[in-house]
């Protein structure tokens, strides 16, 4: 599956197939043949290329979100109702890693979220600028049309910010992630304002770990926490092209302590943003 794991995008598989993204491409593949129009044809009048409009079809790429509207253009209103009652069906998780979909299952169900980022944003809180860049810079390279599908799965994952209001959410990120300006300036700028919006949520605490921090328990790198439904916490962890599911209550409870070490050594939520706004206005 296509990598969207917690904060870059350094690792890539080819992806799986699944049911509901089977089923949009049998859809739209039904609604092309019955205007009679060949792939060629109908990517070249919905603005996509012959070979991604293939993958759509045999249920090997995640449809972008304007395609309904785009195949409206082409094939009429009825395409349009179809295609977009059939995307309801996909999921989030359709177009993830195979080894990240597991945690992107908690993560959707979770009733208490904690994030620690020394590498990079955590994807959660990327603006679109910021994403792309995450991709745009991978090794080794992506063509534009899996950038803009990856692109679109970590958006569209994002959501979980606006829909669970009841969840509590906590990121503690390092200064020095955002002082390194992945993708420019403007880039920079767009992650620092996004931060200051998200930060306003009642239930979402962003707090920046300083880049001068003596005793800071961090060392071992990005951890990623949450409490379930039924008050179960797990764990996950990222290294290069690799990921731990943690449930083993043990070995979460050692990185249970570990991020509440890390609340305490963080800037508190005001402190955060009065730093933010100072990096802000440095730019």
């Amino acid at each position: 599956m296509a990598t969207d794991h917690g904060g870059g995008g350094n690792a890539h598989t080819e992806p799986e197939l699944s049911d509901s993204l089977k089923t949009f491409g049998a859809v739209l593949k039904a609604l092309r043949e019955e205007s009679g129009l060949t792939q060629e044809e109908f990517a070249r009048r919905v603005r996509y290329s012959a070979a991604y409009v293939a993958k759509i079809e045999q249920g090997k790429r995640f449809p972008p979100g304007d395609l309904p509207a785009r195949a409206e253009e082409v094939l009429g209103p009825v395409a349009l109702k179809v295609l977009t009652a059939a995307a309801r069906s996909l999921t989030r998780r359709a177009v993830l890693a195979s080894w990240f979909r597991q945690w992107a299952g908690v993560e959707e169900e979770a009733i208490s979220l904690y994030a620690y980022e020394c590498r990079a944003v955590p994807g959660l809180l990327q603006p679109e600028g910021y994403v792309r860049a995450v991709f745009d810079l991978r090794l080794p390279p992506a063509s534009e049309e899996q950038i803009e599908r990856e692109v679109a799965s970590r958006l569209d994952r994002q959501q979980i910010l606006s829909t669970n209001q009841n969840t509590a959410f906590s990121f503690v990120v390092e200064q020095s992630v955002l002082e390194r300006r992945m993708g420019g300036r403007d880039v920079t700028g767009q992650v620092i304002d996004h931060l200051l919006e998200v930060g306003r949520r009642r239930n979402i605490e962003v707090q920046i770990m300083p880049t001068v921090q003596e005793d800071h328990c961090g060392i071992d790198g990005p951890m990623y926490l949450a409490e379930t439904s039924s008050h179960q916490w797990i764990g996950y962890t990222e290294g290069q092209r690799s990921s731990n599911l943690i449930s083993a209550p043990k070995d979460v409870s050692v990185l249970l302590q570990r991020y509440g070490r890390l609340r305490s050594q963080a800037l508190g939520c005001r402190a955060t943003v009065k730093l933010l706004e100072q990096m802000r206005g440095a730019l």
